[in-house]
């Protein structure tokens, strides 16, 4: 590493590059309604993917960095995707860094504020309300914010390569095709850094150590060829919403909520343990009124009064939430509405499940396993379909010494705390894909989205000052990174 190289210089910098470059260009991106296309399945005729690409490949070419190359990958019947190739800094620099982040968005939701919506960006106080922006648009223009700050610093860093992708929001279908056709040019990295994660605190840098797997299907229920009179059949056809709950609760035990099949069960490692009580002194010693949004003893969701979170205490409550199964039932047909509903015992009940996977669970194992469950020896003689499709989960390697260290003073730099660690209730599937491609890479996911972020929902968010900050972290790990084992 140079002599004379300051963290706090790549820091200034970022704190001047970012809101007067990175903000103006996520205020542009916001406007655009590029809907993921498992949303939207005339995407390509609308447009609106293909002009998100092409901005984002603009700004990135308007990058001051020399010999940095910008190419929208076009591959037929999929989603463009944005690459971005950075050489080292020096010949002594070794290494490749990719950096993974996504454009698509999610559809707009209802229920936004008075002065807020989905394709209308606003910055009200430290908060830029829109869809995309924390998820997962700031991800590319922080990277080569981060870039750009770093060498005018004085830091330095090896080969980077970052791609942007246009399906993550369905579940990255298009990504194993786009890192096939780009498999020489990303060649094969020794540090995986996915943008597109979480922060349970705004008062540091969060590493996802582990993310859930998901099983989404639908299940259906029919009793009848339609509907009849419920005066006349009810007490004698069984009811297709009751065989649906029978069903149900093969899978789940309707007190506690967690799944009853040995395939959907993992125990959690110690070192995830670890971390949720790490997690838990993190958020019990938080200020809740400088960043977090919610006190230490208050839940982190919008719950009703009175409402009893399931988990005796903060670290239980983070465990089941990255490391134990849950179902939802997160949509349904054949009911209609209460307002128009009659006294008709219903043909037929079909229910759309989320089911969450340990990260570690066995995907396949745990598909075969409810199929089986929910379509063997049906109640009563009913038609029983089950229809769905599942992901893997991931849980990261143990940090080499070098990056673990890294971490930590990146986040001391940048925030003031050392980096922590938790688990992400959620499920991103690239990450697992990512991890089988690159098995002997470093592979970490961070992010932006954190408490007030409000993802996929009415206000969508990004907290500035955070964004900025990881942003300052990411250019010293990646000056960190071309100088392993070396201190500042």
């Amino acid at each position: 590493m140079p002599t004379g190289f300051r963290p706090q210089d790549a820091i200034d910098e970022v704190q001047v590059r970012w809101p007067a470059e990175v903000l103006p260009f996520l205020m542009e991106f916001a406007r655009i309604p590029n809907l993921s296309p498992g949303f939207d399945q005339h995407w390509e005729q609308a447009g609106h993917m293909d002009e998100a690409a092409a901005l984002v490949a603009r700004w990135a070419e308007a990058r001051d960095i020399t010999g940095a190359t910008v190419e929208v990958v076009r591959l037929p019947g999929l989603t463009p995707a944005v690459l971005v190739e950075v050489p080292a800094t020096d010949v002594d620099a070794t290494g490749t860094v990719l950096i993974y982040g996504h454009f698509d968005k999610q559809p707009p939701f209802d229920g936004w504020s008075e002065g807020r919506g989905p394709w209308s960006p606003v910055v009200e106080g430290e908060w830029l309300y829109a869809r995309g922006v924390a998820d997962d648009g700031y991800a590319l223009p922080s990277a080569l914010c981060a870039i750009e700050s770093l060498r005018a610093a004085g830091g330095r860093h090896g080969r980077i390569v970052i791609l942007s992708e246009g399906s993550e929001e369905s579940g990255s279908p298009h990504l194993p095709d786009v890192l096939a056709h780009l498999a020489d040019r990303i060649a094969t990295p020794d540090l995986v850094l996915a943008l597109d994660s979480g922060s349970p605190t705004y008062d540091r840098l969060w590493v996802t150590t582990s993310l859930r797997g998901l099983l989404v299907g639908t299940l259906t229920v029919r009793v009848l060829d339609h509907g009849v009179h419920s005066g006349a059949a009810g007490g004698a056809v069984p009811s297709s919403f009751r065989i649906a709950r029978i069903l149900l609760d093969r899978l789940e035990d309707v007190m506690t909520g967690d799944l009853r099949l040995a395939e959907l069960q993992v125990e959690p490692p110690q070192w995830a343990v670890a971390a949720a009580r790490d997690l838990a002194g993190a958020l019990a010693n938080a200020n809740a009124n400088a960043n977090a949004n919610a006190g230490p003893d208050d839940s982190p969701f919008p719950v009703v009064d009175g409402l009893e979170l399931e988990g005796a205490d903060i670290a239980e409550r983070a465990l089941r939430t990255a490391w134990r199964g849950a179902l939802a039932v997160v949509g349904a047909d054949g009911l209609p509405p209460t307002a128009e509903a009659g006294s008709v015992l219903r043909p037929f009940t079909s229910l759309q499940l989320a089911i969450r996977l340990p990260p570690t669970c066995d995907a396949e194992a745990a598909a075969a396993a409810v199929n089986q469950t929910l379509t063997s020896d049906p109640p009563h003689g009913a038609e029983v379909t089950w229809d769905a499709e599942a992901a893997g989960g991931w849980a990261a390697a143990p940090l080499v010494p070098w990056l673990a260290d890294a971490l930590d003073q990146a986040s001391t730099a940048a925030f003031g705390p050392a980096s922590g660690r938790f688990g992400e209730g959620g499920s991103i599937p690239f990450m697992g894909w990512l991890a089988q491609r690159f098995p002997d890479a470093q592979i970490l996911a961070t992010g932006v989205l954190g408490p007030g972020s409000n993802a996929h929902g009415p206000d969508e968010a990004l907290h500035l000052p955070t964004a900025v900050r990881l942003t300052a972290a990411l250019a010293l790990l990646l000056d960190a990174h071309a100088g392993r084992n070396q201190p500042y």
